[in-house]
């Protein structure tokens, strides 16, 4: 099979020899050979049109019909009425407009390109205690691999040293490096930003995170869209209408020229160059954001999106079991429940015992391992931590008889209420508390409900497996417009299908159970950060990050490509009808015509390349993704204070005199050392410099106002507490304490989620 030369090629070759053309031809027409002028720009010429022609029948076969004709109708008919000038401006139009497009496109892929380029070719592999070269084709599971600094993870894998700096960025969009300790799972197409460390593989090479993340992006560069483009909807308006326009011009004028300076300034350059360029500048810019496109189809379908179906479990919630509360019995302590749960469920290998043990690492709680374990399947295990006999598991399981304790009564209801998982642990056959877990919702969901809502998203729907009264709550929390429960995935197909009928769809999940749905959308977004699973092979649109918010920015850079795309069509044709109307009148000349029309092509051009920017903002970024997250973390860490708060009204419902006045003082500890210097490095520190950012925006006014209202809270407490002696305590001054206790947990809590909304906002 002969070695055909590339398309790309080709355009150059083509642009050359119309080039060369033109410069030769006008230097002899200077030396007064214009005769051999005139035919050195027909010979020029004429190759673009064959090319041109070519790809003309080669787009109707495909049944595609776009405006190229014009372009050739108008070299074509400047050769035959002896306008060779004219032919070969034109020529050089075009051909150079496909150049431009070629860069355009370059650049716009750039991003997408590296993706690919940076893919590692050779891994290190432990051969005994030497270490040896190999292509990562070779990687098998269970093989221990070096990886030096600053090299590229080849595959997944376990970590075997005790600690990793990892750089994710390429794979997840997150800016800083994150530590890994021993054991902890590593994704290819990770960079170690740290020392050497070891690893084993945990898959090959073509099942790899970053393997399919290739897989993708070259599918996404390779795919024609089946879709037709938004130029050729305009050619069925614009050919004809250009066809009449300059038979007119040479109806009423006699002058077959002006019906070709006609073709000639109708030329279509801002029809065929605006909406690729746009799209795949729309493609790029998502791919810097961690967002896959899978080509400009995928984009222009998630522009058009009216509805908007979430999965629940792992795309609005964190997915898995988490650790929301702790309730303990009288004179017994969170961390002491957690300690001795979490001990013995090191011994268990089930979802809820990782979350405990996770929960008790988190806050830095010293286990001990459990000897003697035995688990109930179902109902709960037991075991000896410390020589102590340790149970946990569900209430039938720990009180065995009589009547539950009024704390254990709580700790039902309020399971219930969140629809979480209630954990009871004795010590000793002695009830010390119950662990209460659910899947919570993710941090950024909220606000990337709102921001859909803004982007011009006008339904947002809910398609869960989850019970309903789950469901329900979520749905609730996040305004969402309907909550669809109980279905599987045939009921997920289905669902998605009867909201597709009715306008443009969306639907977003995470799980393998979501592919189905996923594929029967019009645009499937799979939040593919944890992993390459068949929801990230069928989905259009992949999330390379853990965070929802990206869908939300999925759907803006869509929008915005396509609008820009649009922009840039209507700009160029109305500048383009203006020329065409000064040809027919005789004000220009088919060589004038040409000149404008190259003009009119490099601004439609650069109009397009806007797509690759973030576009314009209300909003100066004044916080750094590194200083977001150092606020964040500053919110996590006071989470804990806030957590011992609700404990401590929770405790405040039946303890004695002199255990309130503890309590009551820890609290006012808690809310005067933590809380109030917090807030107020917040309005010192941080305020000023979103008050930059924001212009003076009254939504800054208002955060002030809360930390007024956290203040004057403290100040309440704070006098409560001056005064405070065992004898003068009644149920009165308790239920006093507990009130603004429980007022400056919630309105913290309330005010930090709003501050991390902002936060995002202002982020440079």
């Amino acid at each position: 099979m002969p070695n055909w030369p590339s398309d790309r090629l080709i355009r150059r070759l083509l642009f050359t020899i119309a080039l060369a053309g033109i410069i030769s031809g006008g230097l002899l027409w200077f030396f007064g050979r214009t005769l051999w002028a005139q035919s050195v720009w027909a010979l020029a010429t004429l190759p673009v049109i064959l090319g041109l022609a070519i790809s003309i029948v080669r787009d109707l076969a495909a049944g595609r019909f776009g405006v190229d004709a014009i372009a050739l109708l108008s070299m074509t008919g400047a050769l035959l009425l002896g306008e060779n000038l004219a032919g070969v401006v034109v020529a050089i139009m075009y051909s150079g407009g496909n150049l431009l497009e070629d860069y355009a496109v370059g650049q716009a892929e750039r991003d997408l390109k590296t993706l690919i380029d940076r893919a590692p070719r050779i891994a290190h592999r432990y051969s005994g205690q030497l270490v040896e070269d190999i292509a990562v084709e070779k990687i098998a599971v269970g093989d221990k691999l070096l990886v030096r600094a600053g090299e590229v993870l080849p595959v997944d894998g376990i970590l075997k040293s005790e600690v990793g700096a990892i750089d994710e960025s390429a794979v997840t969009g997150e800016p800083l490096p994150v530590i890994r300790q021993r054991h902890d799972p590593l994704r290819s197409g990770s960079v170690n930003a740290g020392e050497t460390f070891d690893m084993t593989a945990s898959a090959v090479a073509g099942e790899s995170t970053y393997a399919a993340i290739v897989r993708m992006v070259t599918a996404a560069q390779a795919a024609k869209a089946p879709f037709m483009r938004v130029a050729d909807r305009f050619a069925l308006a614009l050919v004809p209408a250009t066809l009449l326009l300059a038979g007119a011009a040479w109806l009423f004028s006699g002058d077959a020229v002006r019906a070709l300076a006609v073709l000639v300034a109708s030329t279509p350059c801002p029809l065929i160059l605006a909406a690729p360029v746009a799209f795949i500048a729309g493609v790029s810019r998502a791919a810097r954001s961690g967002i896959l496109i899978k080509g400009s189809s995928a984009l222009e379908a998630l522009a058009r999106a009216h509805t908007v179906m979430f999965d629940k479990t792992g795309t609005l919630t964190v997915g898995g079991a988490r650790l929301a509360a702790i309730e303990t019995a009288p004179h017994f302590s969170s961390e002491e429940v957690l300690r001795f749960s979490g001990s013995l469920e090191q011994a268990s290998h089930n979802v809820v015992a990782g979350a405990i043990v996770t929960a008790a690492r988190a806050r830095s709680i010293t286990l001990t391992g459990p000897e003697n374990v035995h688990e109930a399947m179902g109902s709960g295990i037991e075991g000896r931590v410390a020589g102590k006999l340790v149970k946990a598991g569900s209430d039938r399981f720990i009180f065995t008889h009589g009547r539950l304790p009024s704390w254990a009564v709580r700790a039902l209801r309020r399971a219930s209420w969140r629809s979480a998982l209630s954990v009871f642990v004795s010590v000793d056959d002695q009830p010390i508390g119950a662990l209460l877990l659910s899947d919570e919702l993710r941090r950024e969901s909220p606000r990337a409900i709102q921001a859909l809502r803004t982007s011009g998203v006008k339904r947002i729907v809910m398609v869960t497996g989850d019970r309903a009264d789950a469901a329900e709550t979520i749905g609730a929390a996040l305004d969402i417009d309907a909550v669809l429960a109980d279905r599987v995935p045939s009921d997920k197909v289905e669902a998605v299908a009867v909201e597709r009928r009715l306008h443009p769809t969306i639907m977003v999940g995470d799980g393998i159970n979501d592919a189905p749905a996923l594929a029967a959308a019009d645009v499937g977004v799979a939040m593919g950060a944890r992993g390459a699973s068949a929801s990230s092979e069928a989905a259009d649109v992949v999330i390379l990050v853990d965070r929802l918010d990206r869908v939300a920015d999925a759907v803006a850079i869509a929008r915005r490509a396509y609008r820009i795309a649009l922009q840039s069509i209507v700009i160029g044709l109305t500048l383009s009808g203006i020329a065409m109307i000064a040809a027919a009148l005789g004000m220009l000349s088919p060589v004038a015509g040409a000149i404008s029309q190259e003009l009119i092509d490099v601004a439609v051009i650069l109009n397009a390349l806007r797509a690759l920017s973030p576009g314009r903002s209300t909003v100066q970024g004044a916080l750094a993704p590194s200083s977001i997250r150092a606020l964040e973390q500053d919110h996590e860490v006071l989470n804990e204070a806030l957590n011992r708060l609700r404990e401590i009204a929770d405790k405040l419902d039946d303890a004695p005199k002199d255990i309130a006045v503890s309590l009551i003082s820890e609290a006012y500890q808690i809310v005067s050392m933590r809380i109030v210097e917090h807030e107020r490095e917040d309005e010192m520190v941080v305020y000023p410099r979103l008050n930059r950012s924001l212009h003076g925006n009254p939504a800054l006014a208002a955060m002030s106002r809360a930390h007024r209202e956290i203040l004057h809270l403290a100040r309440l407490l704070s006098r409560l507490t001056d005064d405070m002696h065992v004898e003068s305590v009644d149920r009165y001054f308790i239920r006093d304490a507990q009130r603004i206790i429980e007022s400056v947990e919630a309105l913290v809590r309330m005010h930090n989620a709003q501050e991390e909304d902002i936060y995002e906002h202002t982020a440079a």
